[in-house]
């Protein structure tokens, strides 16, 4: 009894070690494919890190890159493609615009020398000319481009040249003929110029207008041949176009405050020399009376 039971026992005993065996076997394959399972996440985590990492790195290398590719674009708006992207019309205007302002401010600067020159030379014709002991001393005593020099000249050479047929005109009639068209002669030369202003102060803004119409038509006719009309291309060649009509106002503008301006100033220089013609002619004609 005693021996069957320690038997039992042991085939008990042998059967519960075969289950742990098992058991064990079973928790060691666990181990094994959790350990194995381990390190996907750790190369995923650094996946993770090596991206992060690379966002620091990356706008120092692309910094100058952009800053490069910014400097190297050129304004594709302004004058300079306007003239490149211009036909031989267009720049046609452009460079009768331009020829129009250089002649409006080469006329503009010298008419206002001019007058200037002369505002100076009527201050000295005070002192220099009326104070001299005649008509000859007088106008001796003036500058050679003087024009008061010019008109004091004219009324001598008059009294020296009254005989021939000229002698059936009355001598005060004479006189006062060759005085008055050595002042027209005068007012003609201060005058010089002032049409041209007048004409670029009129017409420059309707020239500008052409190039801008011209400018439009070329650019609508090429975005239709594109079969784009999105406003990136029709902003830039119609606001390229629209620039000659501010081209035209910028020079028609100074063109008419010059002209304004000095028909102003060249009135209040013809009538000091108008004033000094009709004093030159009664001193002429008293100097004539007393010989």
């Amino acid at each position: 009894m005693f021996n069957f039971d320690i038997s039992a026992g042991r085939t008990r005993i042998s059967a519960l070690l075969a289950s742990v065996a098992i058991l064990g076997a079973g928790l060691g394959a666990q181990a094994t494919a959790h350990a194995q399972s381990q390190p996907a996440p750790a190369t995923a985590s650094a996946a993770v890190a090596t991206p992060a990492a690379a966002p620091e790195a990356a706008p120092g290398s692309a910094a100058p890159k952009a800053a490069a590719a910014t400097e190297a674009v050129d304004n594709p708006y302004g004058l300079q493609a306007l003239w490149q992207g211009s036909d031989a019309i267009a720049r046609t205007v452009l460079v009768l615009l331009l020829g129009m302002s250089i002649g409006s401010w080469y006329i503009i600067i010298v008419k206002l020398l001019e007058q200037t020159k002369i505002a100076r030379q009527a201050k000295k014709t005070t002192g220099s000319f009326w104070n001299a002991g005649s008509v000859e001393q007088g106008a001796a005593n003036l500058e050679a481009t003087s024009p008061y020099r010019f008109i004091a000249e004219a009324g001598i050479e008059a009294t020296k040249k009254h005989d021939g047929l000229l002698q059936h005109v009355g001598f005060n009639e004479w006189v006062t003929l060759s005085i008055q068209r050595a002042i027209e002669r005068v007012q003609s030369r201060l005058q010089g110029g002032l049409a041209f202003l007048a004409t670029v102060g009129s017409t420059a803004p309707f020239v500008g207008l052409f190039g801008t119409v011209w400018g439009i038509y070329h650019a609508l006719t090429a975005i239709g041949v594109a079969g784009q009309a999105s406003i990136d291309k029709v902003a830039g060649p119609v606001g390229e176009a629209l620039i000659m009509t501010a081209i035209g106002l910028a020079v028609a503008v100074p063109a008419v405050l010059g002209y304004n301006w000095l028909v102003r100033r060249n009135k209040g220089v013809l009538d000091d020399v108008r004033a000094f013609g009709s004093d030159l002619h009664s001193v002429i004609l008293a100097s004539a009376s007393k010989a």
